[in-house]
């Protein structure tokens, strides 16, 4: 999966939190699927800052 598949707020969020795009980067194509899945439930900036810090914490 290329980051440019990725919707932009989720990808923005990625960018501010290095660990978080690692942690991202290394899980197998369905996890990351059902991450970005995820993501269209997200209404706010500041959600989306949480949804990818939960990427830390949820492996």
């Amino acid at each position: 999966m290329e980051y440019r598949e990725l919707p932009l707020g989720f990808a923005m969020a990625l960018a501010e939190n290095p660990a978080a795009m690692q942690a991202f980067a290394v899980l197998g194509e369905e996890k990351k699927r059902e991450i970005i899945a995820g993501t269209h439930a997200v209404r706010s900036k500041a959600e989306m800052r949480r949804y990818v810090d939960r990427l830390l914490t949820n492996r």
